[in-house]
Order: structure tokens, then sequence, then C-alpha cells
């Protein structure tokens, strides 16, 4: 049996900019690590945040489209998205929200507080304390090391079939610890991104748009783990794309039975092989076959920066 670490990053699509790099950036205090552009609508951002390192298990990426069409969560997607921070910092956090005016609810699963929310385009998000997971010494404003978020705590799903979703994370190495009300939740090897709980009731097809998560990737360790993982999800009988470079990991694709769509990337070779560790989101990076269409993509590419808001 194959296992694999985790989650390596989440994608999804949202709408201003400007909006995503002040909420993730300067509201959560991630890390901008990279300023890229989709590879395959060279128009739009791809923007990716994540711990300082830019580390797998820590990275959400981005689409940002300006007055596109909303999304509806829902069957075939990640439903929320939990971040993790050190223990002892939830109470921050709380009092961070209400700072920035962001609607919460506190709960409780699996034995452990939430503080649930959403991103201003409509993404929901939860922040829960555990012990597991590197802290980031990435700091901002009035978030230091000690209560920075560390990366992804895990997330939920939303599948059409969940009975499918569920057998399919136990293929991947992922290990059924729990079962509460609605949810049966899954545990992978590695201390980040980790955790997966999963619905079991189908909610209703989702409609992919502005505040809807496009893919979750899951870890492979080296294009040859990658390609191992290839062979493995073709022999559960699922399609799987050839791979493709991404420049900051390679990936391969594919729809699980529940109609998530899935991705495994690899660990390498991360975002600092192109810009050094000190100055890793500060410029527009494109990969070699776009540069010469560089001044055409600063003219049309909105401007965006990293702001503290807490000045």
């Amino acid at each position: 049996m194959k296992k694999t670490a985790g989650i390596h990053h989440i994608t999804a699509i949202v709408g201003h900019p400007q909006e995503n790099v002040d909420f993730y950036a300067g509201l959560l205090g991630l890390r901008l690590v990279k300023k890229t552009i989709n590879f395959d609508d060279p128009g739009t951002y791809h923007l990716y945040f994540g711990n300082d390192e830019g580390n797998p298990g820590t990275i959400i990426t981005f689409f940002p489209w300006i007055n596109a069409y909303k999304g509806r969560i829902g069957d075939g997607q990640v439903g929320v998205t939990s971040y993790v921070v050190p223990v002892g910092a939830l109470s921050f956090w709380e009092s961070r929200l209400k700072k920035f005016n962001i609607e919460y609810n506190v709960t409780n699963r699996f034995g452990e507080t939430y503080l649930s929310f959403t991103d201003p385009h409509g993404l929901q998000l939860e922040i829960v304390e555990r012990k597991e997971g590197a802290k980031s010494s990435w700091e901002i404003g009035d978030i230091t090391k000690e209560v920075a978020i560390k990366g992804f705590g895990g997330a939920l799903l939303l599948s059409s079939r969940s009975d499918k979703t569920t057998e399919l994370l136990e293929y991947m190495g992922l290990e059924k610890v729990g079962e509460e009300d609605d949810l049966i939740r899954y545990k992978s090897y590695g201390d980040i991104g980790n955790v997966i709980d999963v619905k079991r009731t189908a909610t209703g097809k989702g409609r992919m748009g502005v505040g809807t998560v496009h893919h979750i990737a899951w870890r492979a360790e080296d294009d040859a783990d990658q390609l191992d993982w290839k062979q493995y999800i073709e022999n559960a009988g699922l399609g799987v794309t050839p791979v493709q470079d991404r420049n900051y990991f390679n990936a391969i694709y594919f729809r699980e039975y529940g109609d998530i769509l899935f991705e495994i990337a690899t660990d390498p070779p991360g975002f600092a092989h192109d810009e050094s560790y000190d100055t890793m989101g500060s410029e527009l990076k494109l990969p070699e076959w776009y540069e010469k269409y560089r001044e055409q993509l600063n003219q049309s590419l909105f401007p965006i920066q990293v702001r503290n808001l807490d000045n």
C-alpha cells in the first residue's frame, strides 16, 4: 500500500486579487510566496500563500477573477479548509476576527474547538489548535510566530459518493480514526495537512466559480514517487492525466468517484528555486515559455501588494 503524507496544496477560485491578498496575507498573516500566472489562462494571476518557506502542507493557491460568476459549494468539492495554529493561540485569532469584523462561529468536532468563518469571496475556513506541525516564523503586523498559522489542519470533503471517496482515501494510505454525527475522520502520517473529514450524506452538486475550491492536491515525495502514484491510481480504475510541469512542482490529476478533483504533486523543487528565501513572492515570476509576454502581462494584470493591515 502506498501512503501520502497528506495535503500538498489546495487551489480555489476567488474574486478581486487585492482583496484576496489583503485577507490571506494581511489578515491571516500567510506569506505570499509566489506571484505568477495561471499557466492555462495567462491573463489571470496564480497566487500562492503559505508559511515562511512555502512548505508542502501550508500552501493555498488562488485563481482570482475580477467580476467572475459566483460558485456554489457542494458535492464534488472541498467544503471547508482548516488551518492549524499553535496550542494557546485560538484566543488571539478570535480577537483578530473581531478586530476586522469577520463574523465567525465557535464549533466543536471530534473533541476539538474550531473558529469557523468565510473569506471575502465565500470560501469556508476554520482555525484549530494542534501541537503537531512546525511553527511558521513569518510575522506581519500583530501576528507573531507564537500565534501564526502553521499551515493546513486539513479539509472537509463533500462527496457525491462518500463510500467511494472514503474507500479511495484508505487506498491512499489514510487511516480512519473516528466517526461523529455525519462525518468520518481520516488521518495521514504527516504532521500537517493531515486530518480529512468526509461528510457521509450528499448536499447537492457544487458549481465551480468564485468562492469554491477547484482541487485538492496530495503529496508525492518526488518524481519517481509520483509516477508510482500514477500507476497506483490507475490500478484503482481511475483515469490519470500525464505529468504536468507546474514549475514549482509536477502534477497529475484525476477525478475520484465522488466527483472531487484530486491532484498528486511533488514536494520538490519548491518555491525558492527561481527566487531566494528573502525575495519569494516579491516579483511576478513567469515560466520560460511566457517570458516573451512579460511586458504585456505586466500591463494587463491588476497591480497587487501585501499590506500590513495593523498599521
